[in-house]
């Protein structure tokens, strides 16, 4: 059963600290997750948050610390001193540590690694900060078993224990050379079963998926969503083995990309978050919005431009919202199955092939939307041509749109850029001041001005 924060346990605990019962306290907070003890954090005032920090052991109060919300974690971090903090990374695995100590200002930073008492720890930690934080680099952990192919299946076991003593899990073994080229990996199966005197050589399986420091993380995530894999070796430019990604890490970055994404088809052209500054939300939310502005005066012009066709049939001006809305909804619904499928990576073949398949859709969906509004509009206005004029313009314009929402993000990530920006008011702008025109210029036409 999930763990639920509450009033009366957060008043329960406000009353330990205001209190001093910190023997209470401890065995309160002991039963819980750390997950669930930083939450319990972000309800509580500041000042409560660092007192309990403090109280707790380095061991669990880093991890509650690795789970804390960002700006939390850095008002934390403030109140503490270097020592302080550099006992509590001790307790981590170097990619939380890395993740936490990168946040720190560089000379705190600094003074925080100096003050590591386990050397080959601050170390990893150090090798980590190299990489840049969207890599495979700097995703991964150094903490991992490795055997050499050398080694027979006796000391293989005697080494694994060794190694495994200070790890909390043990995803899986590598096996390397003498060199730490990554040879493949091994089965526990293959030491329950062969015999102790056998070379790991001859039991290994070569086949191990892996990937380069240097590689994206969402390439990353696409390998390990495609294989079904839990945990990921990664190696240097020599093929040396120098960490392992895990299936958490890998959660957190499809959970960013997901609400990035999210924010962009909003309209949000930063990482916001509620809690974050009016100015922040201002600077991240009023650009899409100038836009819109833009994009409305353009389609008041493009009407402007249409003023006597307007006088002398009013009835167009009450369908230019239906044409302009069909025209966004349209193009958000075209571009966002683009979208997705460009982030799973199944979209497949050249930009001819996925416009022309989405020319028959729109054809199709817009004979269909046309007819039935054609036999709307003739039913309750009795005007033959006018009903026309209207259909086709909405059969015209479903057709544009859905081309518009496929070509604009499968040509934005052909150059490079988020293709995801092509969801929000951007398409839904386009798709507007396109649609108005359209249905105007078809209304003249057939109508005869």
């Amino acid at each position: 059963m999930q763990f639920q924060i509450d009033q009366p346990l957060i008043s329960q605990i406000i009353t330990h600290i205001v209190e001093n019962n910190n023997t209470e306290l401890k065995s309160l907070l002991s039963e819980l997750h750390h997950a669930d003890v930083a939450e319990i954090l972000e309800e509580l005032n500041f000042d409560h948050a660092v007192y309990l920090i403090k109280l707790l052991d380095s061991q669990q109060t880093s991890e509650i610390i690795a789970e804390l919300d960002i700006d939390t974690r850095a008002k934390v971090l403030n109140s503490l001193s270097s020592k302080e903090i550099a006992e509590k990374i001790d307790e981590l695995e170097t990619d939380d540590a890395a993740d936490i100590i990168s946040e720190l200002e560089t000379e705190k930073k600094e003074e925080v690694i100096a003050q590591i008492d386990d050397v080959e720890h601050a170390k990893d930690i150090v090798d980590l900060l190299r990489y840049d934080e969207d890599t495979a680099g700097g995703l991964m952990r150094k903490e991992l078993i490795a055997v050499i192919d050398t080694w027979t299946v006796l000391r293989c076991v005697k080494e694994m224990r060794k190694q495994a003593e200070d790890f909390e899990k043990v995803h899986t073994i590598y096996v390397v050379d003498e060199d730490d080229i990554l040879k493949g990996r091994l089965s526990l199966k293959s030491l329950l079963t062969t015999s102790t005197k056998t070379p790991i050589k001859d039991v290994y399986d070569p086949k191990v998926t892996f990937v380069k420091a240097e590689e994206d993380d969402q390439e990353v995530a696409h390998i390990m969503q495609k294989y079904d894999l839990v945990v990921l070796p990664v190696v240097d430019e020599m093929g040396r083995l120098v960490g392992q990604i895990t299936i958490d890490d890998i959660v957190d970055v499809i959970r960013e990309e997901a609400d990035k994404d999210y924010q962009l088809a909003a309209g949000l052209t930063q990482d916001v978050e509620a809690s974050d500054t009016i100015y922040q939300l201002t600077k991240a939310r009023l650009p899409w919005l100038i836009l819109g502005l833009f994009g409305g005066i353009g389609a008041a012009a493009i009407m402007g431009g249409f003023e006597e066709i307007i006088k002398s049939h009013a009835i167009l001006f009450f369908f230019t919202p239906l044409i302009a809305a069909m025209a966004g909804n349209v193009g958000v619904q075209s571009s966002a199955i683009i979208v997705q499928g460009l982030a799973n990576n199944d979209v497949k073949g050249s930009i001819a092939n996925r416009l022309w398949k989405e020319l028959l859709l729109a054809i199709v969906n817009g004979i269909i939307l046309s007819i039935l509004l054609f036999i709307y509009t003739f039913a309750t206005k009795g005007d033959f041509n006018t009903s026309l004029a209207i259909s086709i313009s909405l059969f015209s314009v479903i057709i544009v749109a859905g081309l518009i929402g496929t070509f604009i993000p499968l040509f934005l990530d052909k150059r490079g850029i988020d293709p995801a920006i092509a969801t929000g008011p951007f398409i839904t702008t386009s798709n507007d001041i396109f649609g108005i025109l359209i249905y105007f210029l078809i209304a003249k036409l057939i109508l005869g001005f």
